[in-house]
């Protein structure tokens, strides 16, 4: 196992310019935390090079018997000196170990490909912890992949980002996901292959389980606070609303996007029990 000093080292750039500014491909994740390294790990995501705190490994840890087993692996595990691997680190109370993994960027086609395709489109999510636990609930839910996207007033957040990641807790190491797209092009691209797109709106929209789910479909959901354009509406086949109380006006876009994708899963697991009862 290396040892690495001096923040001019390499592998100190790689991890400080991945916490500054993530990926928007996806292609390389900056990993916090022994959740996220051993998810990485289980899920067989390509570990290009791991970092561990130095007093982790001087004790029997978490942190420290992970990194041990990954250097076994044939992992690239360097070892950094606390004050070094606090400056690494991206979170104020480092984790202890951190790494950066390698993920095959998606093509956005494939993702709504299939002829029972169920896609999520985010459209100006701004907080990356937001699009994170959306993200865990899409994958919970069994959509298919999904698309993040934002319009000219920005401020979608990047799905590969260390807070982002964090907050999917390692759903997108898994979930088909692309990220930095054109809201407009992604619906119009969605239109030319067929697949309905729902857009959820606050008021006169279809209840979720009175919608037709079935086929290829795409929900579509709007960022915190202004929800989605009027143009993106009206570009969308359909309209879906979650019936709330009076007073209540909104719901966080994660708990929302999760209702959603478990209405169309439950719509889809009765039309496929009711076809084989046929």
């Amino acid at each position: 196992m290396r040892i690495i000093a001096g923040r001019q080292n390499p592998a100190v750039r790689l991890f400080r310019s991945l916490a500054a500014e993530g990926d928007v491909t996806g292609a390389r994740l900056l990993l916090d935390g022994a959740h996220l390294v051993r998810e990485a790990r289980d899920s067989g995501v390509a570990l290009e090079m791991v970092a561990v705190a130095s007093s982790r490994l001087a004790r029997d840890t978490e942190e420290g018997r992970l990194a041990h087993a990954l250097d076994g692996d044939g992992v690239d595990v360097v070892m950094a000196p606390d004050q070094l691997f606090g400056a690494i680190s991206p979170v104020r109370t480092p984790s202890g170990i951190i790494a950066v993994a390698r993920r095959e960027p998606t093509i956005a086609a494939e993702i709504y490909a299939a002829a029972d395709a169920l896609v999520l489109a985010a459209i100006d999510v701004q907080d990356p912890g937001n699009l994170g636990s959306l993200l865990r609930a899409a994958e919970a839910g069994g959509v298919t992949g999904a698309l993040v996207c934002g319009t000219a007033r920005g401020g979608t957040a990047n799905p590969f980002s260390w807070k982002a990641l964090r907050g999917s807790m390692g759903s997108a190491l898994r979930l088909p996901i692309v990220g930095g797209l054109d809201a407009t092009a992604a619906l119009e691209a969605l239109d030319v292959a067929a697949v309905t797109t729902v857009a959820a709106v606050p008021r006169d929209g279809h209840d979720p389980d009175t919608m037709d789910w079935s086929g290829r479909v795409a929900i579509v959901l709007g960022g915190e606070g202004p929800g989605l354009t009027d143009d993106l509406i009206e570009r969308c086949r359909s309209r879906v609303t979650i019936p709330m109380a009076p007073r209540v006006e909104s719901l966080n876009v994660a708990v929302a996007g999760a209702i959603l994708v478990y209405a169309a899963r439950r719509a889809r697991m009765r039309a496929g029990t009711a076809l084989q009862r046929g």
